[in-house]
């Protein structure tokens, strides 16, 4: 690359390509708007073995390229780099039919729900996503499974060609000392936060009422009311409820043990007794098998939660936040051990980046909560317990940790080496799949529409 700085634009092609779904079809699945008044025409513009890129492929990244830019123009070689990218993935797609690559089924299906419960809590709740784009989110999620699932193999390939490449301190400094001073970029004011969440606890009284509700709904429909009917006004499962209960074909573990292993055991038509999951309970009724694959529908009913099950996960975050406060426990180990949320659990606690994956975030870029929280405090402090919903609606308690605030500056090696290492990493694993592209492209037919052919997509990109 001409600049080592390029490589932070790379990486984050890299990363909408393979994280964000970056597809023809995903505008409306992913939240991500076409331009008023684009038309794109749609075509292949390149095969590599059974694989294909279309131009719309093309089109939907340089569109969202184009937004991000924000008015600025897109370096002129842009649109070819996009192609070669896309290719790549197409080559790693390939190659992995060829070397019997595969994930496995309940990976897909909780990247499809981590994403659709990002995309629900950018738009508000799941409700307005089913109504903003006018399909339930099982629909939601079934039609953009193909692509999640391509993306999650090239993922596995790419781990495979550079998931053991290193960087090291001397190679870091390297790569900083390439970047030319005039380049250096420029970062507005970043913090490090983070949260030890703790579900409110549903006690017994509630959930005795959510199962005796659903025992009732099971006496009417086994008198002769529609299983649907009553789905429709009594389900909370705001996917399914306004479909009937019906949540389509699932094959095997793609559904939660307790909810399969019911539907499994019922004939078509049948009647589960009341089951309990970590959704709440549900009331089955299975409709029909296909070799591995049966459909279902159901009801769901959530037990609510009150002020004294609240309550409790406060108690165990005052003495979680005691114990951090007097250094008996760091906060990232109290997250590992304790927090309710896996993901930032693992984490130590600490929130990610979506767009790099790192632990600094913007504070422009902030959820509004967590902006008014940290606003006033001050770095190393942790917050008494506070209110928190969920993204699927849970009552919850959270304590919150300012454990950076950066100002805003230039670039330099000691305030930025994280993020340095990480670009540094970035560029020796794009070289080490250019090298893979090299070596590989031989061994596949590839044939590219000759309006792109300046692009020279079977060269690597330098």
């Amino acid at each position: 690359m001409t600049h080592s700085i390029d490589v932070l634009k790379r990486a984050a092609l890299l990363t909408v390509l393979l994280l964000a779904g970056t597809f023809s079809a995903s505008y409306a699945q992913l939240g991500v708007g076409r331009p008023v008044g684009q038309t794109i025409v749609d075509g292949i513009i390149a095969k590599i073995d059974n694989q294909i890129v279309l131009r719309s492929d093309l089109e939907t990244i340089m569109a969202q390229e184009k937004a991000r830019a924000e008015g600025k123009p897109l370096p002129p070689d842009m649109q070819c780099r996009v192609l070669q990218s896309l290719a790549l993935n197409k080559l790693l797609l390939a190659k992995a039919e060829t070397d019997s690559v595969v994930v496995e089924d309940s990976q897909v299906k909780g990247e499809l729900d981590r994403r659709m419960n990002y995309f629900a809590q950018q738009i508000g709740s799941e409700k307005k996503l089913e109504e903003y784009y006018n399909k339930p989110i099982k629909q939601l999620k079934e039609d953009l499974r193909p692509q999640v699932k391509e993306q999650l193999i090239q993922q596995k390939m790419q781990e495979q060609i550079s998931g053991k490449v290193t960087v090291t301190p001397r190679e870091v400094r390297q790569f900083f000392n390439r970047i030319p001073k005039d380049s250096l970029p420029y970062y507005s004011t970043e913090v490090e936060v983070g949260q030890i969440i703790k579900f409110a606890k549903v006690n017994t009284t509630a959930k005795q009422a959510a199962q005796a509700k659903l025992n009732d709904l099971r006496a009417r429909i086994l008198a002769g009311e529609s299983f649907e009917t009553l789905a429709k006004q009594f389900s909370e499962d705001p996917g399914s409820g306004a479909q009937g209960g019906y949540l389509g074909f699932f094959g095997r573990k793609e559904l939660v043990p307790e909810y399969e292993a019911a539907a499994l055991r019922l004939e078509p038509g049948g009647l589960s007794p009341v089951v309990e999951s970590q959704f709440g309970f549900h009331l089955i009724q299975l409709i029909e098998r296909k070799g591995d694959k049966y459909s279902t529908r159901h009801i769901l009913i959530k037990p609510t939660t009150g002020s004294t099950d609240v309550n409790e996960a406060a108690k165990e975050l005052t003495t979680l936040r005691r114990r951090i406060l007097a250094d008996s426990i760091t906060f990232a180990k109290a997250a590992k051990d304790n927090s309710d949320d896996k993901q930032s659990g693992a984490n130590g606690g600490l929130l990610q980046n979506r767009e790099d994956g790192s632990s600094y975030l913007p504070l422009d870029k902030l959820d509004p909560a967590i902006f008014f929280t940290i606003d006033t405090m001050k770095v190393g402090h942790v917050t008494p317990p506070m209110p928190y919903r969920t993204d699927d609606g849970k009552d919850a308690m959270r304590i919150i940790w300012l454990k950076s605030n950066t100002p805003p500056h230039q670039a330099n090696f000691k305030d930025d080496y994280q993020k340095l290492a990480q670009a540094a990493l970035s560029e020796k694993k794009n070289k080490a799949l250019d090298e893979w592209f090299e070596k590989n492209r031989g061994s596949v037919f590839i044939e590219v529409d000759p309006q792109y052919s300046g692009c020279k997509l079977l060269n690597t990109v330098n």
